[in-house]
C-alpha cells in the first residue's frame, strides 16, 4: 500500500477534535491514516508542506457541468432569459459528445481550483449516450462527483406533452443503479436530479420522489425565480412523508420560514448559491434563515456559464452577503452592529463539511480526520497576496484565490502537484472545448466574433 507523509503544514483540519496546528498527515492508500505534530513516519514518500496550509478539499455542492463550454454568455441573464436561451434554445444543440468534453474540462477546473468533489448536477441528458458521455468525462478527470441524473426542459413540440409532465424516466434510473452506480462506495455516486414540486405537475412530482426513494439515492430540486407550478408542493410532500435528509433543496430564497422549519424538522438540506441567486432575482441566499432553524447550509458554484467556477469567491459572498443582511437593521438604526454573526470558519465549513453532509458523504470526506478519504489541498501561504498569513482560516476565506492552489489530492492520488494538473494533452482537449462551444452558440445566434 502506498504511503505519502505530508510534513510541517500548517494545518485545517475542519474536525474539533483535532484542530488547527502546525504539523503532518500520513495518508495510506486513498485514506488518512494519522493527523498530529511530528509522526513518527520512516517508510513514506515525503511531501514537504513547509509555508503551506493543508486543508480539506472543497466540495462544490451544485454545479451545471456541461455548461462549461459555453461559458461568458450569461452575465446580464435573468432566471427568466436562463430558461428561454439555456434550456429551450442552446440544451437541444448539445451532442453527447459535447456533453463530455464539457464535463471532462468542467472537472479539471474544478480541481485546478481546489474542488475535490462536486455534486453535478447534469440536467442535459435526453439520451442515454448523453448521460454516458457526462459520467465519462467527470470519470477521465479523476474528481470525487455525485452524479445527479437529471432530465431536459426543451419547448415541447406538436403534440408532445410539455416537460413538466414527463416522469424521470425509470429506465435509465434502473439502469445506472445496475450498472456504475451499483455501489454507493466509489469515487461517484448516484443522486436524481428532478423538476417538481417547483417545474413540474403533483403527479410527476410525487412519482420523482417515489422513484428516488425506490432506488435509495438522493434526490435534488430547484426551488428559484418567481412562484413554482405546486405552491403548496412542499406541503403535500410532507404530508404523503416524502420529505427527509435525503432531500437536497437548491436555492429556495421566497420559501417560507414555515416550511424551512419542516425541512429542518425533517433533516431536508438545502444549497445555496448566492452569485447567482443574487444576480437572477430569486432574493437573498438562505444562510442565515437556515442556521438559525440548526440547518447546515451548504453551497455552490451553480451556473459556470455565468460565473467563475471556483468557491473561494462563492464562501466569500455566501458569509459577506449574509453579513449585510444581518447587519441592515442595526444600519437603518444608524448604529453599528455589536458582533459579526458568521465568520470565515462558517463559511469554510459551509464550503467542506456542509457540502459532505448533504450529500451523504460527511463519514468519508471533508475533514482531514484518520480514517476518511484523503481528500485535501495544498494552499501556498508564501504568495504575495497571502503572505504572512497569521490566520490560516481567515487567509484562506478573505484572501485566496485559485492561484494559490499549489496541490490537490483525492483518494490519496495527487490530481495536482506543485501547480501542474495530472492532465495529459490538455490544450488539445481545451481546443476541442472550445469548437464545441462554438459550435452549439453558432447554431442558435449567440457566438459573438
Amino acid at each position: 500500500m502506498a504511503r505519502t507523509v505530508i510534513r510541517n503544514g500548517r494545518i485545517v483540519s475542519m474536525d474539533a477534535a483535532i484542530g488547527d496546528f502546525t504539523g503532518d498527515v500520513l495518508v495510506e492508500g486513498s485514506r488518512i491514516a494519522a493527523v498530529g505534530r511530528s509522526l513518527a513516519v520512516d517508510d513514506a514518500a515525503v511531501v514537504d508542506a513547509s509555508g503551506m496550509i493543508v486543508m480539506p478539499g472543497f466540495v462544490n455542492a451544485h454545479l451545471h457541468t456541461w455548461q462549461t463550454g459555453i461559458r461568458g454568455i450569461a452575465g446580464d441573464w435573468t432566471m427568466m432569459d436562463y430558461l428561454r436561451a439555456m434550456h429551450a434554445g442552446l440544451a437541444p444543440a448539445f451532442a453527447p459528445d459535447d456533453i463530455y468534453i464539457a464535463n471532462l474540462i468542467g472537472a479539471i477546473n474544478q480541481i485546478n481550483n481546489g474542488v475535490t468533489t462536486v455534486f453535478d448536477w447534469c440536467h442535459n441528458n435526453p439520451t442515454p449516450a448523453h448521460t454516458d458521455a457526462a459520467i465519462r468525462g467527470l470519470d477521465e478527470a479523476g474528481i470525487r462527483c455525485v452524479f445527479g441524473h437529471g432530465s431536459p426542459k426543451p419547448d415541447a413540440k406538436d403534440g408532445d406533452l410539455p416537460f413538466s409532465h414527463k416522469p424521470h424516466p425509470e429506465s435509465e434510473i434502473k439502469r445506472l443503479r445496475a450498472g456504475r452506480f451499483a455501489s454507493d462506495g466509489g469515487l461517484m455516486t448516484l443522486a436524481m436530479c428532478i423538476l417538481g414540486p417547483h417545474y413540474s405537475i403533483w403527479d410527476v412530482t410525487k412519482h420523482d420522489f417515489e422513484l428516488a426513494r425506490r432506488y435509495d439515492i438522493t434526490v435534488s430540486c430547484h426551488v428559484g425565480g418567481a412562484t413554482g407550478m405546486i405552491p403548496d408542493g412542499f406541503e403535500r410532500l410532507a404530508a404523503a412523508k416524502l420529505l427527509g435528509p435525503r432531500l437536497n433543496v437548491v436555492h429556495g430564497n421566497n420559501l417560507t420560514d414555515a416550511i424551512l422549519a419542516v425541512f429542518a424538522d425533517v433533516s431536508v438540506n438545502v444549497t445555496v448559491t448566492p452569485e447567482v441567486e443574487m444576480q437572477m432575482g430569486f432574493g437573498y441566499p438562505l444562510t442565515g434563515r437556515l442556521i438559525r432553524l440548526g440547518a447546515r447550509p451548504s453551497i455552490g458554484v451553480d451556473v459556470e456559464s455565468d460565473i467563475g467556477g471556483e468557491m473561494f469567491t462563492v464562501m466569500r459572498m455566501a458569509m459577506q452577503m449574509q453579513r449585510a443582511v444581518d447587519n441592515e437593521p442595526h444600519a437603518q438604526a444608524g448604529k453599528a452592529p455589536p458582533k459579526l454573526a458568521h465568520g470565515p470558519r462558517d463559511a469554510l465549513r459551509w464550503a467542506t463539511l456542509n457540502g459532505a453532509h448533504m450529500m451523504g458523504l460527511e463519514s468519508r470526506i471533508g475533514s482531514l480526520t484518520p480514517g476518511k478519504e484523503a481528500d485535501l489541498i495544498m494552499i501556498r501561504a508564501t504568495d504575495l497576496n497571502l503572505f504572512p498569513a497569521h490566520n490560516p482560516v481567515q487567509s484562506v476565506v478573505m484572501h485566496a484565490h485559485p492561484g494559490n492552489v499549489d496541490s490537490v489530492m483525492i483518494a490519496g492520488r495527487f490530481r495536482k502537484r506543485a501547480g501542474r494538473l495530472d492532465h495529459p494533452d490538455l490544450g488539445r482537449k481545451m481546443h476541442t472545448l472550445a469548437e464545441s462551444g462554438r459550435r452549439i452558440l453558432g447554431k442558435v445566434g449567440l457566438l459573438v466574433a
